[in-house]
This record gives structure tokens, sequence and C-alpha cells, in this order.
């Protein structure tokens, strides 16, 4: 989905449900991390999946 989001962004045509979509998969996966106890914060878990995509 994120791949889709930074697609959109680029062709400025990004919607409001991608952008959604994408935020309720990161918090789904930040929150089986925490869940999991591996003190991974949120903010890291963004960031991480943005490097992965976008460069």
């Amino acid at each position: 989905m994120e791949r889709s989001a930074w697609e959109q962004i680029q062709a400025g045509t990004l919607t409001a449900e991608t952008a959604l979509a994408v935020r309720e998969g990161i918090d789904k996966f930040f929150a089986e991390r925490k869940a999991a106890g591996d003190g991974v914060l949120r903010m890291d878990v963004e960031l991480g999946l943005k490097r992965l995509v976008r460069y």
C-alpha cells in the first residue's frame, strides 16, 4: 500500500482513502510488534517503511 501511496504522491493524486489505508497498516504492524514486546517505536516503523519504498 505504501508503494501505491508513494506513486500517487509523485503523481499528485494521493487520496484520503489510500493515506488512511497506509496509516492503518502501519498502526496494525506497530501494535503487533508492541504486543510481541519488541520495544519498537511507531515512528521507527513508519520511517523504515518509507525508506524501504522510497529509496
